[in-house]
């Protein structure tokens, strides 16, 4: 059993590397790294390194799977009301002694009715529907009372009027848990590229890898817990130069652009990585969560509008074997969308 871990692990390394140098920053399947659930939502949209046997974590982080997820199911609902977009994700897991813990999830991203038009710019009333969709099948197991382990196998398709495509991919995870309540994982999301393509000119082939690591700390007298998040570790880039092409960078006399410094670019860079977040549970039944993502506010704020881009907050309410989660993310100044999770835990029934 060690040995075929230790094989699977060089190999997946190997394939990173591979992908981390042919990756580019945005493809046809991007949509696999926007987050579907509540939770996940409120607290950054990264893998979560929570021992507590939420299900609707293990999309993104697979070691989260475990015998305590046994019998669970988790339906969540994202929806748009100014762009028309809304998402769906359904999620289940199942327990087995002798291999481990199993999770399946299906992903449904609906962006509305496209108008069609011509080259000249003529709208003739007709639409098409976009659409994209991911299957998955994911392995966690403890080793031991302070590691887990965990493997996502992930089908994902697009529909774009009469063109298709499709990819397969992995995501890998580890988590460690301390007995000061720290907690922390490293997964690689999304190795894997397109197997086939028809009627779409697609340049990049390459799932939208990253390779993430999440650290939380639940206080020993206060029931908070403190998420931090450092993502894309395998590019310190995050920051194109267009970005300082603003008026602000601009002399308002003679109007030459002023170049940004290496100290402004290295911050922007670092803060662009980081996530940070919180989760404060009020009693047994209600938990509120807060957390802020500073890529977000830099890419989608307006200089001019100051608002609260890149913020996320939610809040849960357990009743008995429900849990109903509730999410808001700030992505930018036109509008953002609100999340609903609904999970069971089906064996109290």
């Amino acid at each position: 059993m060690k040995r075929a871990i230790y094989i699977l692990g060089a190999f997946v390394l190997s394939f990173m590397v591979l992908q981390a140098n042919a990756q580019a920053k945005d493809g046809l399947y991007r949509a696999l790294t926007d987050a579907n659930s509540a939770r996940v939502v409120a607290l950054g949209g990264l893998p979560l390194p929570m021992h507590d046997g939420d299900l609707q974590t293990a999309v993104f982080n697979p070691s989260a799977i475990s015998p305590e997820t046994h019998n669970q199911l988790s339906l969540s609902y994202v929806g748009d009301f100014n762009l028309g977009t809304n998402y769906a994700t359904a999620q289940y897991s199942r327990t087995f002694e002798s291999v481990g813990s199993f999770a399946a999830s299906v992903q449904y991203y609906n962006y509305g009715n496209m108008q069609y038009a011509s080259e000249s710019g003529h709208v003739d009333g007709s639409t098409f529907n976009v659409s994209d969709y991911a299957v998955t099948l994911g392995w966690g197991r403890e080793l031991t009372d302070k590691w887990s382990i965990g493997a996502n196998l992930k089908y994902a398709g697009v529909q774009y009027e009469i063109g298709s495509a499709g990819a397969l991919g992995v995501d890998v995870a580890g988590t460690y848990w301390s007995y000061s309540n720290w907690a922390f994982t490293l997964a690689a999301r999304n190795i894997g590229r397109q197997i086939f393509c028809k009627e779409l000119n697609v340049e990049n082939k390459w799932l939208p890898f990253s390779l993430d690591f999440i650290a939380s700390k639940k206080l020993d007298h206060l029931p908070l817990t403190f998420v931090f998040g450092y993502h894309d570790i395998q590019n310190w880039k995050r920051v194109s130069d267009n970005l300082y092409l603003t008026e602000e960078n601009y002399d308002p006399i003679t109007g030459q652009y002023i170049a940004p410094s290496k100290t402004k670019k290295f911050f922007n860079n670092l803060g662009s990585h980081l996530v940070l977040g919180g989760e404060l549970e009020i009693g047994k039944n209600l938990v509120l969560r807060v957390s802020y993502n500073y890529e977000t506010f830099l890419k989608m704020d307006v200089p001019q509008k100051r608002t609260l881009v890149g913020l996320s907050a939610g809040f849960a309410v357990k009743i008995k074997a429900f849990q109903i989660d509730y999410a808001y993310s700030r992505s930018n100044i036109v509008g953002s969308p609100h999340f609903l999770t609904v999970r069971l835990d089906l064996s109290k029934f």
